[in-house]
Formats: structure tokens, C-alpha cells, sequence
């Protein structure tokens, strides 16, 4: 479990601000699952969840960065989440896979051309002895906003994107699982990307620089 509890270079749970973060929100909490289902909220809901703002830069994928910036994307918040469970001496890895978002929004699609999501990530937490998944992406008012569940996770019980909305509509479907690791495989990521997505390039690749905007163009279909 050594790999899964040190820093690394994305994972940055050394980092003063990922150590507050993590302390802070456990505050007075003792038992590791509680202290999970603890830090994930705080991810989930704390960080608001921006596509629009990709920054393909080492510093972009760091979790203290998503702290700084207070938005990210589904990579980021995972980092954070994994990095913030180590400070606690819960072991921690990152896990991706491709999926389709039935429910981008348009802008998103027609800059990206297409909506599958390459690489879309989440974090594994060992407790009470096995591996556990956590997906803390999708704040509560962006759920609301699209009709989407709230993604609860309860320490238990693997906690991935619904298949369906409220309405019962398609939402996300997984596609190919790329496994877990230790750090972000930030070169096999952006690989992928800049073979698939014409937009992307070196650097960053923004649609824009406002992280409200994501979520007040995301909404439920009409039909």
C-alpha cells in the first residue's frame, strides 16, 4: 500500500493546502469511512465542476491546484479526493474510463465533436480491507440544474455515474476502463486526448474561462 499512501507529483497530499483541506473537513471525525464520505462531499460539492477549463499543464492536474482555482473537471477532483484521503492514512489510487455523456451540453459538444469523454476519472479509497469507488465530479447544483441524481457514496458500495436522469433519460455509459494507478498518467492522458479532440492542443484548451458557465448552460432536454 506504500505507492497509495506517498505524495506524488499530482496527487499532492504534502501540499499545505490539501493537508488543511483534508483536516478540516474531518474535524472531529475518527472512523476512515466516515472520514471518506466526509472529504468526498467536500470534493463534490465544494469544487464546482467546470469542462469549459482544461488546462493540460502539469500544474492543471495537481490537486492543490484544484483547490486554488475552486473548479475542475472529473480528473482534478479525483486527484484532490486521493490526495486528501492520504493525508488521513487512507490508502488512495485513480482510476479512468471512457465514457459517453448523454447529456453534455451543446457547446460542449460541437467544440469537443463528439460526447464521449476520454479518460474520465474517479478515485479508489481502501476501506475495511478492499477497494472501493468514488465519484465526486458532479456538484449537487449542477445535478439539480440537469435532472441528474445526486451521486451519494457511502463507503460501501462502488459509487459510479447513473446510466439514466430523473426523467429516465441515457446519461453516462462506460465504455472502456483504462484501470487504476497510483499518480495520474498525465502523458498517456494527454496523448489520448490530442489524438481524438481536434481542439486540443499544448497547453491549455479552453471553451471559456468562467467556471459558472458550465453549469448555467447545462439543463434537461426538453425531448
Amino acid at each position: 500500500m506504500h505507492e497509495y499512501l506517498e505524495p506524488g507529483r499530482s496527487i499532492d497530499a504534502d501540499h499545505p493546502d490539501v493537508v488543511a483541506f483534508a483536516r478540516d473537513r474531518t474535524a472531529g471525525i475518527e472512523d476512515p469511512r466516515e472520514q471518506a464520505i466526509a472529504l468526498n462531499l467536500a470534493v463534490r460539492d465544494e469544487i464546482r465542476y467546470d469542462p469549459y477549463g482544461i488546462d493540460q499543464s502539469p500544474e492543471g492536474f495537481r490537486a492543490s491546484s484544484v483547490l486554488a482555482r475552486g473548479s475542475s473537471y472529473c480528473i482534478p477532483k479525483a486527484a484532490l479526493l486521493a490526495a486528501a484521503a492520504r493525508v488521513l492514512g487512507i490508502p488512495s489510487r485513480v482510476g479512468y474510463a471512457d465514457v459517453r455523456n448523454h447529456l453534455t451540453t451543446p457547446k460542449l459538444r460541437a467544440v469537443m465533436g463528439t460526447d464521449v469523454f476520454l479518460y474520465h476519472g474517479y478515485t479508489e479509497l481502501h476501506l475495511d480491507g478492499r477497494w472501493v469507488k468514488a465519484t465526486p465530479a458532479f456538484n449537487r447544483s449542477l445535478c439539480e440544474r440537469a435532472n441528474i441524481a445526486v451521486l451519494d457514496f457511502d463507503g460501501i458500495h462502488d459509487s459510479i455515474v447513473q446510466p439514466l436522469d430523473l426523467a429516465g433519460r441515457r446519461h453516462m455509459e462506460y465504455l472502456v476502463d483504462h484501470g487504476t494507478f497510483a499518480d495520474v498518467p498525465i502523458a498517456q492522458i494527454q496523448a489520448s486526448w490530442r489524438a481524438h479532440y481536434p481542439y486540443m492542443g499544448e497547453g491549455l484548451a479552453r471553451v471559456s474561462e468562467d467556471a459558472d458557465a458550465f453549469e448555467r448552460d447545462a439543463r434537461a432536454p426538453t425531448a
